[in-house]
C-alpha cells in the first residue's frame, strides 16, 4: 500500500500557449466497491472525460474494493493528501458531518426517482459545505446506489421476526439507530466481508441495494427479501482539500464539471435500472420477495427516529418538508 500513498499525485509541468504552466495530474481515486459496480465504471469514465477536457493532461487511476482501506482510512488519507479523490458513502461521513445523517432518514422517500430529487436539491448541496472544515475534503457532487432492502436467511412475516437478528449494517450512527429501534442487533462490517458472514452464519440478515445483491450474490445465503425501499443510499465524490488548494481556478472548474457529469450519470443509471434489477431478482429460483413493504410494517419507527435525530440536525425536518412536495 505504501507505494500508492507516497505522494499527493504524480505531476509534471506543461507549458501552455502564452507561457502558462499547468500540471499533468493522474488522480488516484479510492472506492470500497468492486470493478463491476456502477460507481467504478463511472470513475473510469470520469478519467476519460478529464483527459478529453484537458488534452490528456488529467486522468485517474482507481483503487477498488477497499484496496487502500475502509472508508474511514481513505478519509484520513484524503485529509493528509496521501489520496487524491474517493467516492465514499454518505454513511461513512455522518460521524464527521451530522447533518448528512438526514439523508439516511428511514422512509424519507419511497422511490428512487424521489431519492434523485433529494440529492439534486439545494438543501442536500448545502450539507456539502460543511465538509472542508469537518473532514479536510471538498465534496464535488452526490451520486447513489439503489434503495435499501431487507434480506434475511429466514422468513420475515412481521416486525417481531426482526427482533434479535444480527443485521449487517453500514457503520453509521443514523443507520444503527434505525435497526436498534426494532430490536435488531446491528453488526457493522465492510462490504467485502458480508457474503462470507452470511454463509457461515455470523450474521442473519442485511440491508442492501439491488445492485450489490446481484453483484455479490447475497441471495445465495439470504433467501427472503422484503422490498422496503426504507432508505436512500448516497455517495459523495470527494477530493482532498490539500490537493484542491494546489489547483488553479481553471482546473477546479474542469474537475467539478467532470465529476458532476459522472455523478449525474450514476444517478440516472440507478434510476433507470432499478426496476430491471428487481425483475432479475424476481427470476432467481428459491428467492422469495415480499413486495411493497411500507413504513407501517415498522410501526412508529419513523416518528421515533425523527424525534431523536432532529435533535442532531435541522436537516431531518428540512428534507422531510422537501420530500413532502414530491
Amino acid at each position: 500500500m505504501k507505494k500508492f500513498l507516497t505522494a499527493v499525485a504524480m505531476m509534471t509541468a506543461t507549458v501552455l500557449p502564452g507561457g502558462v504552466t499547468a500540471q499533468e495530474t493522474n488522480f488516484r481515486v479510492g472506492l470500497i466497491t468492486p470493478p463491476v459496480h456502477v460507481w467504478n465504471k463511472e470513475v473510469d469514465a470520469m478519467g476519460v472525460t478529464l483527459g478529453e477536457m484537458t488534452d490528456g493532461r488529467m486522468g485517474v487511476t482507481q483503487f477498488p474494493s477497499g484496496q487502500l482501506g475502509n472508508e474511514a482510512t481513505m478519509l484520513q488519507q484524503l485529509q493528509t493528501g496521501a489520496l487524491d479523490m474517493a467516492w465514499l458513502t454518505t454513511a461513512g461521513l455522518t460521524l464527521r458531518v451530522p447533518d448528512m445523517s438526514a439523508l439516511h432518514a428511514p422512509f424519507l422517500i419511497d422511490n428512487i426517482e424521489d431519492a434523485a430529487k433529494i440529492l439534486r436539491s439545494d438543501e442536500a448541496r448545502e450539507i456539502l459545505d460543511a465538509l472542508p472544515a469537518a473532514t479536510g475534503t471538498v465534496g464535488l457532487c452526490y451520486a447513489m446506489t439503489g434503495m435499501r432492502q431487507v434480506m434475511a436467511k429466514d422468513p420475515i412475516t412481521s416486525i417481531e421476526d426482526l427482533d434479535g437478528l444480527r443485521f449487517r449494517i453500514t457503520p453509521a450512527p443514523p443507520i444503527q439507530t434505525f435497526f436498534e429501534m426494532f430490536g435488531a442487533a446491528p453488526a457493522p462490517m465492510p462490504l467485502t466481508q458480508v457474503y462470507d458472514s452470511l454463509a457461515n452464519g455470523q450474521i442473519d440478515a442485511i440491508d442492501m441495494d439491488f445492485e450489490s445483491i446481484l453483484n455479490f450474490g447475497y441471495h445465495d445465503h439470504a433467501k427472503h427479501m422484503l422490498e422496503t425501499n426504507h432508505q436512500m443510499f448516497a455517495m459523495v465524490a470527494l477530493i482532498s482539500g490539500r490537493v484542491w488548494a494546489g489547483l488553479s481556478d481553471e482546473d477546479k472548474v474542469i474537475i467539478q464539471e467532470a465529476a458532476q457529469k459522472h455523478c449525474d450519470q450514476t444517478i440516472d443509471q440507478f434510476v433507470s435500472g432499478e426496476a430491471g434489477k428487481l425483475e432479475r431478482l424476481q427470476a432467481i429460483e428459491g428467492l422469495t420477495i415480499q413486495e411493497s413493504v411500507g413504513p407501517e410494517f415498522f410501526g412508529d419507527i419513523v416518528e421515533r427516529w425523527d424525534t431523536e435525530w432532529s435533535e442532531q440536525t435541522p436537516y431531518v425536518e428540512r428534507l422531510r418538508a422537501l420530500a413532502a412536495k414530491f
